[in-house]
């Protein structure tokens, strides 16, 4: 089993950036594909980025896409994610989730095939 800690949110300019932590204990993080998620109030989660176990294959919304950027410290046991360019419509709370399986192609985006999940870090954007 593996515990999830999301840290680095908070209150940020239009324009500014954030890295997001994704924190792990109890087991390797290589060995889970891990992925980042987000959800504002009324809306439903939506997938955000993930990075694959093993190979690190990455993935990104076309939301923000060449804004964002997920990568892995396997050294650290912790996921980040880079947020440059950040606007009002990416506030949210941003959620990390760990899933016992390679994820490729679409299956990334879906919440459900995901095993553990962090408890989330807001991320407000605005002036």
């Amino acid at each position: 089993q593996v515990q999830l800690v999301e840290s680095g949110g908070g209150l940020v300019q239009p324009g500014g950036s954030l890295r997001l932590s994704c924190a792990a204990s109890g087991s390797t993080l290589d060995y889970y594909s891990i992925g980042w998620f987000r959800q504002a109030p009324g809306k439903e989660r939506e997938g955000v980025s993930c990075i694959s176990s093993g190979d690190g294959m990455t993935y990104v919304a076309d939301s923000v896409k060449g804004r964002f950027t997920i990568s892995r410290d396997n050294a650290r046991n912790t996921v980040y994610l880079q947020m440059n360019s950040l606007s009002p419509e990416d506030t949210a709370v941003y959620y990390c989730a760990a899933a016992r399986l390679y994820v490729h192609g679409s299956m990334w985006t879906l919440p459900g095939i995901y095993d553990y999940w962090g408890q989330g870090t807001q991320v407000t954007v605005s002036s």
